[in-house]
């Protein structure tokens, strides 16, 4: 069994569709476009499916986004836009209803910053709503947030701070933010997903800690994620397929070297890149080097669509008035 980490869901459909050459069971996609953004809708619908993905019933909807720059305001604020069309039917809330956002990740380690810097581009109107209600407008939805670190930091659980805070304030919908793995190196930085049976915080990189869930915390939980990192076994692996699969088109069908590398075991040649990386790199998680800038203009992005997600009454150019 191939050991590829991997948080999205329709890499871990990909991933199955390759190994037994069928549809996985269990399972609804649906593809389509919003202009030039391609839309990827994943739908676990049963428990066949559940197994057969690794992950819970429910939605997993991915975004491929093109390429941007910090500069390129226009195409940062479409990809917003249809972050938040594609947001808005989960957020089942009413106006006066408070949606709670969770940054996660860890803000010293530019891979894993992407959920706190989500929450510094917020509208956090809870306090507004409560101090002055007279002075903002009814159809201000009350939003919090908070970016609670990592374990390491703090020495807490992430999802203990979570559910301590949730009990106190509340929320009716608790959105989490937090950095992915991917196992193609086409979809680093370049995919956002989004689902609503909550997250497992660093799962995709072997450190799976405290499920952060409706199951949980007894609040719906919408979870967006962004690819930042990918194992570099994988690379190697992917690397050295694409090698294998030029030299058999080129290869004599029938001939000897043609069957040698028709007989090769792609699980076993995994497992050997395995061994043989671990002893000098150990679990290398690798990510291009102008992560800084893309993870700017990424949180940008993602920021954006949840302000125009939770405030409908409000549209872009009212939201950047009043965060700037």
């Amino acid at each position: 069994m191939l050991s590829v980490r991997t948080d999205l869901a329709v890499e871990a459909k990909e991933l199955y569709e390759e190994k037994s050459s069928s549809k996985i069971p269990g399972v609804e996609v649906k593809e389509y476009r919003e202009g030039l953004i391609k839309i990827t809708d994943v739908k676990v619908v049963n428990d066949e499916g559940e197994k057969a993905m690794n992950k819970p019933k429910g939605s997993y909807i991915t975004i491929d986004i093109p390429e941007v720059s910090g500069y390129d305001q226009d195409t940062m604020e479409e990809i917003s836009e249809v972050l938040a069309k594609v947001l808005c039917p989960l957020i089942e809330l009413e106006d006066n209803m408070t949606a709670m956002v969770v940054g996660l990740g860890n803000w010293n380690v530019t891979p894993d910053a992407l959920g706190p810097k989500v929450v510094k581009g917020l509208m956090i109107t809870r306090h507004l709503k409560e101090l002055i209600p007279d002075q903002i407008d009814e159809g201000i939805r009350p939003v919090c947030a908070i970016a609670p670190g990592v374990l390491g930091l703090t020495g807490i659980e992430t999802g203990e701070i979570i559910r301590s805070i949730a009990s106190k304030i509340k929320p009716n919908l608790i959105i989490c933010i937090d950095a992915l793995a991917s196992r193609k190196l086409d979809r680093i930085n370049r995919t956002i997903q989004i689902g609503n049976t909550g997250i497992s915080p660093g799962s995709g990189v072997g450190n799976k800690r405290m499920e952060i869930s409706e199951k949980t915390l007894g609040i719906p939980v919408i979870a967006i994620g962004v690819p930042t990192v990918v194992d570099a076994a994988t690379i190697a692996n992917d690397t050295i397929d694409m090698v294998i699969d030029e030299m058999i088109n080129q290869a004599t069908q029938g001939g000897s070297f043609y069957n040698m590398l028709k007989s090769l075991d792609r699980n076993e040649k995994q497992r050997m890149i395995e061994e043989i990386l671990n002893p000098y790199v150990g679990s290398l998680m690798v990510t291009p080097k102008e992560v800084d800038s893309v993870i700017d203009s990424v949180s940008k992005i993602i920021s954006t669509g949840i302000n125009i997600a939770l405030q409908p009454a409000l549209d872009i150019k009212e939201i950047n008035n009043y965060i700037s």
